[in-house]
């Protein structure tokens, strides 16, 4: 996981150890979902990227977009709000991983 669960806690303002297991779930999904976004892997260093020369090392920004997916996770757990005002905020998670994109990816 390239996501630590301290950082993610941290993030999330979560000082308890309750919740866990469903943050380390929101963590792994975020990373999942920015490779996916990405169309490439991402690797925490350099000797893991190996011979790979389409992966990249994680770096700040695919860090921070990782948090905001994960954040996003955390605060909204349904598909469906029912009375609330809604309104669509620009993904900054996207933003920050659209330089390091290979290709149209998904």
């Amino acid at each position: 996981m390239l996501l630590d669960l301290a950082t993610v806690k941290q993030h999330l303002r979560v000082e308890d150890d309750a919740e866990d297991a469903l943050i380390g779930l929101y963590a792994l999904a975020a990373e999942e979902s920015a490779v996916a976004f990405l169309n490439r892997n991402v690797y925490a260093d350099e000797a893991a990227q190996g011979a790979d020369i389409v992966g990249i090392v994680i770096n700040a920004a695919i860090t921070a977009a990782m948090l905001l997916i994960a954040g996003h996770l955390y605060a909204n757990r349904e598909d469906v709000v029912v009375g609330a005002s809604v309104a669509k905020l620009p993904n900054g998670a996207q933003y920050l991983l659209q330089p390091y994109r290979s290709g149209m990816g998904v």
